[in-house]
């Protein structure tokens, strides 16, 4: 566990002594980053204290994390993270790419990057004694807070809109927690969650609000530093991270990271990171587009479910990752989101629609010279196409059903 200062406001810069429980700033409700103690940290370890230990899931870097190991080694919690990276040859090919690396969330233990977070709101929610953990969810973060929280006993409450794909939902079930579904969106179980979590002493996980999802979501930036940066021979060409935002506190805890890993001088250069929305759900982008760090609320339309939000709870940090890593923002439409399922596919790679998001971003970025063919470049795919199965299928022709005969079948192979 690394010991930690305490918290720092992104907006006011108002910092804070550690405590208990706290959320988002008391004096301007901006989000709060938790403060590590780097002087502390340089002096006990070093770059192979990290990269020599034998934990290969996200607590291999406890020694950066917030909280302490919470136990539970043999079981889904401890195989969060150190997720596979990919690069197919023919993919590569189609995309032009010499450096080309795909970080495959979905092999998360409920299949999606939101078990990060939720192990790190597990294990912070262990240290306080939280009776009971909630969360508001379209379906992932739900499902890995559920997840996360039955591998040790934790009792957790799910607020979902009743629009969620019903793959999700069934994880939410399966996993034991109470799952309410709300007649609104996912913005509306967003307030209520905080409504309850006030109401009735629940530690409330919900995403760019607990500063401990932050954290927990920048351990995928730990492992991409350890499995691709420390081994690029260019430095000359920063590594460029795409990934697909909604709240943007996936996109923000990825940058934390990264200046986590620099505040320590383990990192040579900042990555350039690329935030890809739905142009159905592009609350972040649009103020990226305007140079401005004010998120103003959309209705979010996208099928890609994890991504649709009317008003992102961690929008500046979203902004400002692009904007201080010389990355981007593009947007991308549905429809191309849906192709990029079954593009992903003929590769072996099964993604959910957010996953196919930051796939698409990058072609795009390859098309307008935003990103070049000589640089490095990692794709984050957020979670399992096994989570949607309804776009899956838009993405590809329905089988054909045939009688159990070889005439049958010569009549539909035209043999």
């Amino acid at each position: 566990m690394a010991q930690y200062l305490g918290y720092q406001c992104s907006i006011c810069k108002k910092e804070f002594l550690p405590v208990s429980v706290i959320y988002t700033c008391p004096k301007c409700g901006g989000n709060l980053d938790v403060i590590l103690d780097f002087t502390h940290i340089k002096q006990k370890y070093q770059v192979e204290d990290i990269t020599s230990r034998s934990d290969f899931s996200l607590w291999r870097y406890l020694p950066l994390l917030p909280v302490a190991d919470p136990g539970g080694e043999a079981t889904p919690l401890h195989f969060a993270g150190w997720t596979p990276l990919y690069s197919p040859s023919g993919l590569m090919k189609s995309l032009g790419l010499k450096q080309f690396w795909l970080k495959d969330e979905g092999k998360n233990p409920t299949a999606s990057f939101k078990d990060r977070a939720s192990a790190i709101v597990v294990g912070r929610a262990r240290e306080i004694k939280a009776d009971i953990i909630v969360t508001a969810s379209t379906g992932n973060a739900g499902a890995a807070l559920a997840g996360m929280s039955a591998a040790i006993g934790q009792k957790a409450v799910i607020f979902a809109p009743k629009t969620a794909p019903q793959a999700k939902i069934a994880q939410l079930l399966i996993y034991g927690a109470q799952v309410i579904l709300v007649d609104g969106n996912y913005d509306s179980a967003f307030d209520l969650t905080i409504e309850a979590a006030n109401e009735f002493g629940w530690y409330c996980r919900n995403t760019g609000y607990n500063p401990f999802t932050a954290e927990g979501k920048k351990t995928a930036a730990l492992e991409i530093w350890e499995q691709i940066c420390l081994h690029l021979e260019d430095s000359t060409r920063p590594l460029c991270v795409f990934v697909s935002v909604g709240d943007g506190n996936i996109i923000s805890g990825i940058h934390k990271g990264f200046k986590d890993l620099l505040a320590l001088g383990w990192l040579k250069q900042m990555p350039r990171i690329f935030g890809i929305q739905s142009d159905k759900s592009a609350a972040v982008a649009n103020a990226f587009f305007a140079h401005s760090e004010t998120i103003i609320p959309i209705s979010a339309t996208t099928i890609a479910d994890s991504i649709s939000v009317d008003l992102p709870r961690d929008g500046v940090r979203a902004v400002r990752a692009a904007k201080e890593t010389g990355g981007e923002y593009i947007t991308v439409t549905d429809e191309e989101i849906i192709a990029g399922i079954g593009e992903l596919g003929k590769f072996g790679i099964f993604a959910e629609p957010a996953g196919s998001t930051g796939f698409i971003g990058l072609k795009k970025a390859l098309i307008s010279g935003q990103v070049q063919h000589d640089d490095p470049v990692v794709v984050i795919n957020t979670g399992n196409g096994l989570k949607d199965v309804r776009a899956a299928m838009m993405a590809v022709q329905a089988a054909p059903i045939i009688e159990p005969t070889m005439k049958a079948l010569k009549k539909h192979l035209k043999i």
